[in-house]
């Protein structure tokens, strides 16, 4: 029994699209590691510590994570796509042509592709200060201020932050 080459040109496209997924960025890394921001629960437990105070700065925080390169797995993977796709157009020397053709442009957009993924990325967070009403200062970083702005009056419950 003969496979029909269409069907292992389609396969090998297949897997080859396969591998260029495993080149998708990771997802961004928040320091949320003292407070996320959420409202206030309606009704405070038994035993809650509660703070009242005004927020007195909110700044932004920046961090980077590392970029990795390229390691030519993304080179390979594109050549292998755009070879089996340039091998599909024509007939003769053409198809040879256009086959070469798919190998190196597809080896160009895989590595680049691969370069962007890996690529150093900035991430912002946010550390906003409150000066409490008995005088001290407590700090939480978050993902995102929301609602909250300088001099807002703000309560603290548990460690979770809200307007007030």
């Amino acid at each position: 029994m003969k496979i029909p080459t269409r069907f292992v040109s389609v396969s090998a496209c297949v897997l080859a699209l396969a591998a260029l997924t495993a080149c998708v960025a990771p997802a961004p890394v928040y320091q949320t590691s003292r407070y996320p921001y959420q409202p206030v629960q309606p009704m405070p437990q038994q035993g809650a510590y509660v703070e009242y105070g005004r927020v007195a700065n909110i700044e932004v925080l920046r961090s980077e994570s590392a970029g990795t390169g390229t390691s030519g797995g993304g080179a390979v993977a594109g050549g292998v796509v755009g070879g089996l796709l340039g091998n599909q157009i024509g007939g003769g020397s053409g198809r040879t042509a256009a086959t070469v053709a798919g190998v190196v442009g597809g080896a160009l957009l895989g590595n680049a592709i691969e370069g962007r993924n890996n690529a150093p990325r900035v991430y912002e967070s946010y550390r906003v200060s409150v000066q409490t009403d008995n005088g001290g200062y407590r700090a939480f970083d978050v993902p995102s201020p929301g609602d909250l702005r300088i001099g807002d009056r703000v309560r603290i419950d548990n460690g979770q932050i809200s307007r007030f």
